[in-house]
């Protein structure tokens, strides 16, 4: 039988939750358990909330609960706000007490040797003595609940942000531009960090804003580097002038473009899907693009190997589309990925924001003008051919069922988890530019019901301009409070709209 088991820890930045998760998220991956984590944290370095919830079970996980078997608190705070959370047989761990001694109990409480908390004690190498000290403390817990037994799978635990990183590393990265902006941060540090490696030959560099990134990324990329530039929203729009350069000059960049709600500033360390348009349409004039948007860390390294590979192969700019919720958010990785070969394809010539003749220089001739646009414009077709050979969309649950669900991105693996025993079928869009227009056929006729991180529905509308399928209003379940999405609550509100 499946068995799901939720733990929220939460404290004040600098409390320790994230490492406190992380150990006992290791050890439940060595154990062999499908293991889940996400973030949650205030745009602060000491004090403030800060929770994490770490979800694992005998079947698939990919998501979170609303409701916990324990809870972890690390401060006063963290009771007072999620207390009413607590299952009415769930485990609540307070006082005043560090991160290890909380680990020792959670240990306990599971039926975990302590011999594996040792393990990931010394893998940390700091404070051994101290945290081991600690740990046995807490380890004289009595209470302890029912867990499943271990299906024994061998996985490895990542998050996207490392699984994007790896992507642009197995396609041959030689640098990354990029300015520190939360959530796409993440990935410049894995980047830089991938740097002590010998066996990586890649350079990341931080430049003083976005718009200096993008034309140095525009200048790396014409001397025949492989150069990928990384920012969030804010920073995306700053680099839009240079965005239609890539698209007139024809120079391979790949964007690296990680969403959290705004405009502006929103809310900086949340979650959201509002910048779907924006990577679809921003720059000016007409150009072709490659966009894609991952589910979970597989796709997130795979899509990122398929930008580079479109990118190089006809010369356009390619914009990986990901998440906070995605980017920062730890899952159990089963499969191993399929890599394809990226050939630099650009030669040191004379680049131009002009339209040019045949030697680079600007020109207003009309002829000239027209056929330039014209060998641009037969990209698109190029692109859409060359896309069918890659899975543009996926297929998951009940495929002769007539209710559809509907997304693409981050929510997916919420949906998977939500969907297991619903009569419906799940349609994941991972291509966004070129839209995979032969995905009509899994939608003409059927209940379709979609599921996005943002207020305005953005896929419904690429749906309806694609293919001419209007989504009902009544059938659209929209998060857009920061917050990813919760398998039992999606489920709650999937149900309402099957036929």
């Amino acid at each position: 039988m499946d068995k799901r088991i939720n733990i929220l820890f939460g404290g004040p930045a600098g409390a320790g939750p994230n490492i406190l998760t992380h150990v006992l998220a290791e050890a439940l991956v060595k154990r062999g358990y499908y293991v889940f984590y996400s973030r949650d944290y205030q745009s602060l370095i000491r004090g403030g909330h800060n929770f994490n919830v770490l979800t694992f079970s005998n079947s698939p996980v990919n998501s979170n609960d609303s409701k916990m078997d324990v809870l972890v608190c690390l401060d006063d705070n963290t009771k007072k706000l999620h207390e009413k959370d607590l299952k009415k047989d769930g485990i609540l761990l307070e006082g005043k007490n560090p991160n290890m001694y909380f680990a020792g109990k959670i240990f306990k409480i599971l039926g975990l040797d302590f011999k594996e908390l040792d393990e990931r004690l010394k893998h940390l190498e700091k404070r051994y003595e101290e945290n081991i000290k600690e740990a046995k403390e807490g380890y004289g817990e009595k209470k302890k609940i029912v867990i499943p037994e271990s299906p024994k799978i061998k996985s490895i635990f990542r998050n996207g942000s490392q699984e994007i990183a790896e992507g642009a590393l197995k396609s041959g990265l030689e640098i990354y531009y990029a300015y520190p902006m939360t959530p796409a941060t993440t990935v410049l540090t894995e980047l830089s960090q991938a740097m002590l490696d010998k066996k990586n030959k890649h350079v990341t560099v931080e430049l003083e804003n976005e718009i200096a990134i993008v034309n140095a990324g525009i200048g790396s990329s014409i001397t025949g580097k492989k150069t990928m530039v990384g920012t969030s929203g804010g920073g995306f729009d700053l680099m839009t002038e240079g965005l239609s350069l890539t698209g007139i000059a024809e120079v391979p960049l790949v964007f690296y473009l990680s969403m959290r709600p705004g405009p502006a500033t929103g809310v900086a360390t949340y979650t959201g899907q509002g910048d779907l348009k924006m990577a679809l349409h921003a720059g000016h004039g007409e150009f072709q693009r490659f966009v894609v948007a991952g589910g979970d860390p597989l796709e997130c390294q795979e899509l990122t190997n398929q930008a580079f590979y479109f990118s190089h192969k006809y010369k356009i700019p390619s914009i990986i589309l990901s998440d906070k919720h995605l980017g920062e958010s730890f899952y159990s990785v089963l499969e191993k990925p399929k890599i394809q070969e990226v050939k630099v394809t650009t030669t040191l010539r004379r680049y131009n924001s002009y339209e040019t003749d045949s030697e680079g220089s600007a020109t207003e001739d009309a002829k000239r003008i027209e056929e330039n646009i014209v060998r641009r414009m037969k990209k698109i077709g190029e692109v859409e051919k060359e896309a069918e050979k890659f899975e543009q969309y996926k297929i998951f649950g009940r495929k002769d069922s007539k209710n559809i669900i509907l997304s693409w991105g981050s929510p997916k693996c919420a949906i998977l988890d939500a969907t297991k025993e619903l009569d419906c079928k799940f349609v994941q869009i991972l291509y966004l530019e070129p839209f995979p227009k032969k995905v009509a056929k899994e939608l003409n006729g059927k209940n379709v019901i979609l599921v996005e991180n943002n207020s305005t529905a953005p896929l419904a509308d690429l749906v309806k301009e694609k293919i001419g399928l209007v989504i009902e209003d009544k059938n659209k379940i929209l998060r857009f409070d920061g917050r990813p999405f919760l398998a039992d609550e999606l489920n709650v509100e999937i149900r309402k709209r099957l036929k």
